[in-house]
């Protein structure tokens, strides 16, 4: 009997064997990865209501991945300031068209300010409109590493790759600049592809 003689299920099981290199360790099973095979279990069972709930607890963790990669370009904090991460910014991103999302709150004995990266979500093409036509709204630009940033009113926002949103607020501009230039534009320009 050959392979291609087997019901399929069983010719791709019997092919993912066969790919798998001798001595392999079994595969790691992870929350996300059982969370979508018990959809698709309930899903073939016919219980529609709990596959739906399965998909969407996966998804709410593969969101939870990508807060975390995001969060990543966050820079350190500047030598005699501490960082504190905001763990809640996403919980609103779903009533403003959903995204991804990361912030810090960066301090001193003198100041504060925070930081905010947000990628693909509807208000990040305003902004980029913003910072296009930042002259009509009476604000200076700034240039950070090869980008157009827009300062006005203790803000300092900009684009990267057109579809993520850097913005600094509540620090002098000196010192939102420089948080600013600490992160990596060209390794934030690859994020979530």
């Amino acid at each position: 009997m050959s392979l291609f003689s087997l019901p399929r299920p069983m010719r791709l099981s019997g092919l993912l064997l066969a790919m798998l290199p001798l001595g392999a360790a079994p595969l790691q099973a992870d929350e996300i990865s059982d969370s979508l095979k018990s959809a698709l279990e309930a899903y073939e069972d016919g219980d529609n209501g709990y596959a739906l709930d399965e998909l969407d607890y996966a998804r709410q963790m593969l969101m939870s991945l990508k807060t975390e990669e995001l969060g990543r370009f966050l820079p350190e904090a500047p030598d005699g300031w501490s960082k504190e991460v905001n763990p809640d910014i996403t919980s609103g991103l779903a009533m403003m068209g959903g995204g991804t999302a990361a912030e810090a709150e960066y301090y001193n004995d003198d100041e504060g300010m925070t930081l905010t990266l947000m990628a693909d979500n509807p208000i990040v093409a305003s902004v980029s409109a913003m910072v296009a036509n930042a002259a009509a709204f009476g604000a200076k630009i700034e240039r950070v590493q090869r980008e157009k940033f827009m300062l006005q009113d203790d803000v300092l926002q900009g684009m990267v790759d057109g579809r993520i949103m850097v913005k600094a607020e509540g620090g002098s501009p000196e010192a939102m600049k420089e948080l600013v230039e600490k992160i990596d534009f060209g390794a934030l320009r690859d994020f979530g592809r």
